[in-house]
C-alpha cells in the first residue's frame, strides 16, 4: 500500500509499505478517506515539533472507512464512516485510572510517537474509533480539532454569563471560539494576524476581535465596559503571550493553556496571588469531547462551513504540501482527500 513518510525535516519519501493484514481482538483495520493537516504536522515538517522523532508517518486528524472488524468489536459495522481518537495510553498508569486516558507519561498520539494516517490503511484499537455515519469526509477530517476546542472550553468551565477571550486564532483557537459559542458566553478574539481576525468575523458572526498590542488590557475594558474576561484560553503556544494572559483576566478568572510551549514561564507571583487565579492546561480530549462533536454536526448545531480553507489530494501531497505555508495562502484548516 502506499504511503507518505517524514524521513528528516522537509523531506517527505511516498513509499510503499506492507499492507496491515487483519486486525486482532479489540481491533479494527481502517481505510483512510480523509485527513486534516494539523499544527503538529506543519512544525514537524519544519522540524520544530517537540517530542518527536524521525523518520515517522505523520496524519492525526483522521476520516476513515471500517474495512475488517477484529473480535470482540460490536459498536462498529463494515462500511462505517468513523472519527478516531488519536491519543492512547500505553499502560494502565494512574492518568488511566484517573479517566485521563488523553493525557499522562505514557499518552501516545498518532503521527508524534507512533506512525499516523498518511498511508491508505491502518489497524487502530476499537475503542478509540466512533462512528459517524452520515457526516460528510471533510466534517469527519476535523472532529479532532473541533474536540480540542471543547475539551478546552470545558477545562474553563465556561458559563453563559462569561466572557471568554481565546488569544490566538488559529485552527484550534477557532475551534474554542466555536464551541465557546454554544455555551452562550460572549467570546473575544486576540491576534497578531489582522487577515485571521478578518477570518473570525466572516464566519462566527458575534464574536468581537482585537488585534494584540501594548494596551490590550485598556482596549478589553473599553469593549466590556471596563470589565475584563473572566476566561483566558491561550492558543498560540508562544511564550510572550502565555506570560501575558495573566493580565488579560479578570479578578477571580480562569487561564486555560492549550498552546504548547517548550520552556519555563514567568510569572510575578503576588499579582497573580492578588486576583486569585485560576490556571489550567487542557491536552488533547476525551471521548465523550468525540461523540459531542459527531452529534452536534449531525443535529446541524454545529457547522464547519468555512473552517476548511484548503484542499489537497493525497495523490499530490508531497508536491502541495510546502504550499500550505504560503502566507498569501491565508491557511486556516487544509484537508488530504485520499480519494
Amino acid at each position: 500500500m502506499n504511503a507518505i513518510i517524514l524521513d528528516e525535516p522537509g523531506a517527505f519519501r511516498r513509499i510503499e509499505k506492507e499492507h496491515p493484514g487483519q486486525p486482532g481482538a479489540g481491533e479494527v483495520l481502517l481505510k483512510i478517506k480523509a485527513l486534516g493537516v494539523c499544527g503538529t504536522d506543519l512544525h514537524a515538517y519544519k522540524g520544530r515539533q517537540p517530542f518527536f522523532s524521525y523518520p515517522r508517518i505523520l496524519g492525526h486528524e483522521i476520516a476513515a472507512e471500517v474495512v475488517e472488524l477484529g473480535g470482540g468489536v460490536t459498536h462498529l459495522a463494515v462500511g462505517d464512516r468513523c472519527a478516531v481518537m488519536p491519543y492512547r495510553n500505553i499502560s494502565t498508569d494512574q492518568a488511566v485510572q484517573l479517566g485521563k486516558t488523553h493525557c499522562g507519561p505514557n499518552v501516545r498520539v498518532l503521527g508524534v510517537h507512533e506512525d499516523g494516517a498518511m498511508q491508505e490503511y491502518m489497524i487502530y484499537q476499537a475503542s478509540q474509533v466512533f462512528p459517524a455515519n452520515g457526516l460528510a469526509l471533510e466534517q469527519i477530517a476535523v472532529i479532532e480539532p473541533l474536540a480540542i476546542g471543547s475539551h478546552a472550553i470545558d477545562r474553563g468551565m465556561v458559563q453563559p454569563n462569561d466572557i471568554v477571550l481565546v488569544v490566538g486564532a488559529g485552527p484550534i483557537g477557532i475551534a474554542a471560539m466555536m464551541m465557546g459559542q454554544l455555551t452562550a458566553a460572549r467570546i473575544v478574539a486576540l491576534d497578531v494576524n489582522q487577515t485571521r481576525l478578518d477570518f473570525v468575523r466572516q464566519t462566527l458572526p458575534g464574536v468581537d476581535t482585537l488585534t494584540v498590542s501594548e494596551t490590550v488590557v485598556e482596549e478589553l475594558q473599553a469593549l466590556l465596559g471596563g470589565k475584563l474576561p473572566t476566561v483566558v484560553i491561550d492558543a498560540t503556544g508562544n511564550k510572550q503571550s502565555m506570560e501575558r494572559c495573566v493580565e488579560y483576566v479578570a479578578p477571580g478568572g480562569t487561564v486555560v493553556y492549550v498552546g504548547l510551549f517548550i520552556g519555563d514561564l514567568t510569572f510575578h507571583d503576588p499579582y497573580i496571588q492578588m486576583k486569585e487565579l485560576t490556571i489550567r492546561t487542557s491536552r488533547n480530549a476525551y471521548p465523550t469531547d468525540f461523540t459531542k462533536i459527531i452529534r452536534l454536526l449531525r443535529a446541524g448545531l454545529l457547522s464547519v462551513d468555512g473552517y476548511v480553507t484548503h484542499r489537497l489530494t493525497f495523490a499530490t501531497l508531497t508536491d502541495d504540501f510546502t504550499s500550505l505555508y504560503d502566507p498569501d495562502q491565508q491557511v486556516i484548516k487544509a484537508v488530504v482527500a485520499y480519494e
